[in-house]
C-alpha cells in the first residue's frame, strides 16, 4: 500500500503545469491600445523528480520518486492558459485538473494469510484568476530587441483529494478526503526578444501566505518561445519548472509538502 500510495500522491502537482509558464508573445508583436489580442496555451508539465511528504488521515509517506512512477500513476491531466489584453493591462485565467489513482494489495498478518485490495484515488484541480499591468515595454541592445515586464495578481481556486479505499473481509474502510481553499496569488514575468523566431522568459508565482491552510505554494519557470517563419500566430513553448506546495490542514491530519523540477511544454495559439 505504501509503495502504490507513494506513487500516486508523487504525480499531484502535475496540477501546477505551468501556472505561468509561457512567454507572453505579445512582447513580441506591435502595442495597439484599440484593440483587443488573445492567446490560448494547452501545455504539461512533466515531473522529473518529486520529493516531500504526503499525509492522509495522519498517516504520512515520504515521497522520494521519479518521472516513471509518477507516470504509473496518472489518468487524466487537462491544463491551459488564457489570456486577453488591451493596451497594457491584461485578464489571465488558468485552468489544470489531473486524476489519479490504482489498485494495489498489501498482505495480511497473520497465520491464515491473505491480502488487502487497496484502492488510491488522487484528483487536483486549480483556477485562477489574474489581472495583469506591462510595466516595462522597451527596448534594448543595438539591435532594438523588445523586453516586456508584466505584473500580475490575483485569486486562486484549489482543490485537492486524496484518498486510499481499503477493502478488508469485512466493511471496506476510507481515509481522506477533499479540502478547498482560496489563495491569494502574485507574480511577474520578464520577456527577452531574441530576434524574430526566438524569445526567452523567466516567470516567478507565488501563492498562499498561510491562506486557507497553504503556506505557500511557488511556481517558477524559465523557458523559450519559439515561432518558426511560417508559423504567423502559433509558437511552441519549452524550458524548466520547479514547483512547491506546503498544504497543511488544522490539527496535520491532511496535509501536502512537496517540491517537483521538470521540463514543460506547451504549443501557443493568438489572434486579435
Amino acid at each position: 500500500m505504501t509503495t502504490r500510495f507513494a506513487s500516486a500522491a508523487c504525480a499531484i502537482a502535475l496540477i501546477a503545469w505551468a501556472g505561468t509558464a509561457s512567454a507572453e508573445p505579445f512582447a513580441l508583436t506591435g502595442h495597439d491600445d484599440s484593440q483587443w489580442r488573445f492567446v490560448f496555451t494547452p501545455y504539461a508539465f512533466i515531473p522529473a523528480g518529486t520529493h516531500g511528504t504526503s499525509t492522509v488521515d495522519g498517516s504520512s509517506v515520504d515521497l522520494d520518486l521519479g518521472l516513471e512512477d509518477a507516470l504509473d500513476a496518472l489518468n487524466l491531466a487537462l491544463s491551459g492558459r488564457f489570456e486577453a489584453w488591451r493596451g497594457d493591462w491584461g485578464l489571465l485565467f488558468d485552468g489544470n485538473y489531473v486524476s489519479l489513482g490504482g489498485e494495489d494489495s498489501a498482505g495480511l498478518p497473520g497465520p491464515g494469510g491473505g491480502s488487502l485490495d487497496v484502492e488510491v484515488d488522487i484528483e487536483q484541480y486549480w483556477l485562477t484568476f489574474l489581472g495583469a499591468y506591462r510595466a516595462v515595454n522597451t527596448t534594448y541592445g543595438d539591435a532594438g530587441r523588445r523586453f516586456a515586464l508584466d505584473l500580475q495578481g490575483g485569486l486562486r481556486y484549489n482543490s485537492l483529494k486524496q484518498e486510499v479505499d481499503i477493502d478488508t473481509p469485512g466493511p471496506s474502510t476510507k481515509l481522506g478526503g477533499t479540502e478547498t481553499w482560496w489563495e491569494p496569488v502574485i507574480g511577474a514575468r520578464g520577456v527577452w526578444e531574441l530576434n524574430d523566431n526566438w524569445a526567452a522568459a523567466i516567470v516567478a508565482d507565488f501563492g498562499g501566505f498561510g491562506v486557507g491552510g497553504d503556506d505557500l505554494q511557488v511556481i517558477a519557470t524559465a523557458g523559450f518561445d519559439w515561432r518558426p517563419e511560417r508559423w504567423q500566430n502559433t509558437s511552441i513553448k519549452f524550458g524548466y519548472r520547479y514547483y512547491s506546495l506546503d498544504y497543511e490542514t488544522d490539527g496535520g491530519d491532511f496535509a501536502y509538502d512537496v517540491t517537483q523540477h521538470g521540463p514543460y511544454l506547451g504549443v501557443t495559439f493568438r489572434w486579435q
